[in-house]
């Protein structure tokens, strides 16, 4: 004998919702403020004088259950640096159409140079798009920086970078020229209009 009251059990649990009291969030006129933890867009972090804290080690992408991060390390010179090592991130990638935001990537960074910001305006109109760059990713200079690549700090060594002896760039730091592939001189970037640390 079929069970009767199955179905009307169901509706019960429909019908009890229909006439609950719901809040309708006024978004996107109204932003609801996010946790203090809140998993949201990637930034790729600077040491305080403007030297890139990412090393290029790619923990990130072997951590990331996604496989949305894509890593290419390089080796610095002393004629180009871009980070206190031996080695620097030369390509960057987050494909954000894959990413999941579980935060593993950045438990998995040994420098701190990739973080999750509070940002979640992530939707785009092409996958192309969701793709971020490292120049997308790579948080801007504050007072007190110098854009890489540039020379250590005088005297220190890559250890006091990590134990924040290092909390502004040295006096006359200047860019140095860079020679690889994409990079900007100062001439060049005079050229184009754009100011020029010294």
């Amino acid at each position: 004998m079929p069970d009767i009251l199955g179905p009307a059990a169901g509706f019960g649990v429909t019908f009890k919702a229909m006439f609950k009291k719901r809040l309708t969030e006024q978004y996107p006129e109204y932003k609801k403020p996010t946790a203090p933890r809140f998993h949201g867009r990637h930034q790729l972090n600077r040491h305080p004088d403007g030297l890139e804290k990412c090393v290029g080690c790619e923990l990130c992408a072997w951590a990331c259950p996604a496989d949305a991060i894509y890593v290419e390390g390089a080796d610095n010179t002393d004629e180009e640096r871009y980070s206190p090592g031996e080695r620097y991130g030369r390509v960057y990638q987050i494909n954000y159409a894959r990413c999941i935001l579980c935060g593993l990537c950045i438990e998995a960074c040994p420098t701190r140079a990739l973080t999750m910001t509070n940002e979640y305006e992530l939707a785009d109109s092409s996958r192309e798009s969701l793709i971020f760059t490292k120049e997308q990713l790579l948080v801007g200079l504050t007072e007190g920086m110098v854009d890489s690549p540039h020379s250590i700090f005088p005297g220190m060594e890559e250890r006091d970078y990590y134990q924040g002896r290092v909390t502004e760039a040295a006096p006359g730091t200047e860019r140095q020229v860079a020679h690889s592939k994409g990079a900007v001189s100062n001439e060049a970037a005079e050229q184009r209009g754009e100011e020029v640390a010294s």
